[in-house]
Parts: structure tokens; sequence; C-alpha cells
């Protein structure tokens, strides 16, 4: 018969395999509710859009429900915090963009996570450039070149809108602007719903933003893409040119977004996340859904996805630095 000091010594001893074969269970059962999805930004914008894209399809692949949890404020700051600070059970992830993987760091002074110690990136999920755009009836330019010319010789000097400070919409255009050596004014707005009455108003005389935004725009008329500011033409818009092509070598700034999961989380979950990402990227009907919206799917392993971030860091904290920007 066993005493009760050997008794409980043997519960020690099996305790820590206990829970661990509880926790490959679990692992196992992944998932056996529903999964919440936090986007960081308000319902439909670009980021929301495509979150919704891939929770569709994923909750398909994944047998339960992928519930959209929008919580927007402070460039996605908010959201991502509430995604760091979850459990890391694989019941959580969320929805980040460029601007929390590789901006937000140098935008703030005190950001409420640290994207490397408390997230892991799961995988870069989308991508798309930002356009150069002036309105058809304000703006005389018909291509960059001539823009550039216009906004020289203007008395007073141009404006340009962005969809507020520090994003990439922002920075892109202080840049450009520094690039040509033409004084501009930032006149932020909350999003590309408002800077393009601002545009077609006159209020401001240019700019560079999400290529989604302005495709109908464009194709209808009423605005005018002058440049894309990726490497390649844009297969949505394949008769505008980049911005090399315009005049303006080594512009390449693409916005790009992925998902992330509470630091910790199992790796066989986050690779059953990718796996599901992989899938909905490859699908050929999802990517006839992307390119209606101007984006297109992309998909990369967790690595990847960190070493992108962390690559496009130095520049985007130059963007920043010389652009003045600051959000609090």
């Amino acid at each position: 018969m066993l005493d009760r000091r050997t008794l409980l010594g043997a519960i020690a001893l099996a305790a820590p395999a206990l829970f661990a074969g509880r926790r490959a269970q679990a692992q196992g059962d992944w998932p056996s509710r529903p999964v919440k999805l936090v986007v960081p930004y308000p319902p439909g914008g670009a980021t929301d859009v495509i979150a919704r894209l891939y929770a569709e399809r994923m909750s398909g692949m994944l047998g339960q429900p992928v519930v959209i949890d929008n919580r927007p404020g402070a460039s996605g700051n908010i959201g991502i915090d509430a995604v760091a600070k979850s459990a890391p059970d694989g019941y959580t992830f969320g929805a980040g963009t460029v601007s929390n993987f590789s901006i937000n760091q140098y935008l703030y002074r005190r950001v409420p996570y640290d994207i490397e110690r408390d997230l892991a990136p799961v995988a870069l999920s989308w991508e798309f450039p930002n356009i150069a755009v002036v309105a058809t009836e304000r703006v005389p330019a018909r291509t960059l070149a001539e823009f550039i010319a216009w906004a020289r010789a203007k008395p007073g000097g141009v404006n340009y809108g962005s969809t507020g400070v520090g994003t990439t919409t922002h920075l892109s255009a202080a840049m450009f602007f520094s690039r040509i050596g033409v004084e501009a004014t930032h006149i932020p707005f909350r999003g590309a719903s408002q800077t393009i009455p601002a545009l077609l108003a006159g209020d401001v005389d240019f700019a560079l933003d999400g290529v989604a935004s302005y495709m109908a725009l464009v194709r209808g008329g009423q605005m005018r893409a002058l440049a894309v500011t990726s490497a390649e033409r844009w297969h949505t818009l394949p008769e505008v040119p980049t911005m090399a092509e315009a005049g303006m070598p080594d512009f390449v700034v693409t916005v790009w977004g992925g998902f992330v999961v509470p630091a910790g989380a199992p790796r066989p979950i986050v690779d059953r996340l990718n796996a599901a990402l992989k899938q909905v990227a490859q699908d050929p009907a999802q990517v006839s859904r992307f390119e209606q919206i101007g984006a297109r799917p992309i998909w990369t392993t967790p690595e990847q996805a960190a070493e992108r971030a962390a690559r496009e860091r130095p520049m985007w904290r130059q963007l920043v630095q010389t652009s003045g920007a600051q959000a609090d």
C-alpha cells in the first residue's frame, strides 16, 4: 500500500505529463468553439473588408465561425493591444497592417504593446499600392511630370490629402514632395471617404492613397491616375505607369497586412491558421474578389512575415522622422 508521501510524489511527477497531454488534446480539438478575429479599424474600411473575405472562407475550413470584432482607434493600436493581451489559445487573432507591424512604434511616443515581443505573425495576407491621383476637373496635369511642373509653378503652393497623420498615404506623399523639392501642405482626413470629396472640390490638389479607394473614380473619369507605387504596374489598372516609369525611380511603397496571434500561441494552431490563409489566398475565386476591391491576396510563412516587417522598419522610421509626423 502506498503511503501518503509516496502518493503525493507520484501525483507531482505525473502532473506535468498530464497537463501536457491535456494541452495537446486541446490543441488537437482546436477549434471547438467560435474564433474571434479582431479588426483594429472601423467597419467598411479596406482592412475590415479584406478581413471579412478571409473570415468568411476560414469559417468553413476550420469548422467554426470566425467572428469579426471591430476595435478601431489610435491607428490600430487599440485593437492590436487587445490581441496581445488575450489568451494565447488560438481563439483570438488579429488583422494587422504595415502600420501595426512597422510604423506605429516610431509614430507614437508610447505603444501599449511590443510587436515583436507580445505578438507573433501568422502570415502576410494582402497587399496593394498607393496611387497618385488628381481631380480631373481641378488639376490640368495628365502625367506625373506635368503635375510636378504644375506644382512647382502654382502660386501659394499645393495641398495634399491623406487618411491621417503617420499613415502610409501621409508618409509616402511627404516623401514624394520632399523628393521633388516642392513645399506642400498636408491636410489629414479620417479616410478616403473624406479625402475624395476634398479632391473633387479642389480643397486639396493631390493624394497618394490606396488604389482600392480610387479605382471606380479613375475608371469613371472623375480622377486621373498619374502613377502607382508598386514595383510593377498594378493588375487592375494596367494602363497606369509605376512611379519609376513616370520618372520617379526608387519609389516603391505598398500597403500590406496580415494576421497575428498573441505570443505563446501553440505552433500547431498557428500552422493551421496559416494553412487556411494559404488556401484562401490561392483560391481563384477569392483572387477575383480581391481584384474587385483593388487588392491582391498573398501568403507567407510566419518567419517571412516577421522578416519583411523588420526589413521595412528602417524605411518607415526615416519617413516618420523626415515628415515630422507625431500622433501623440
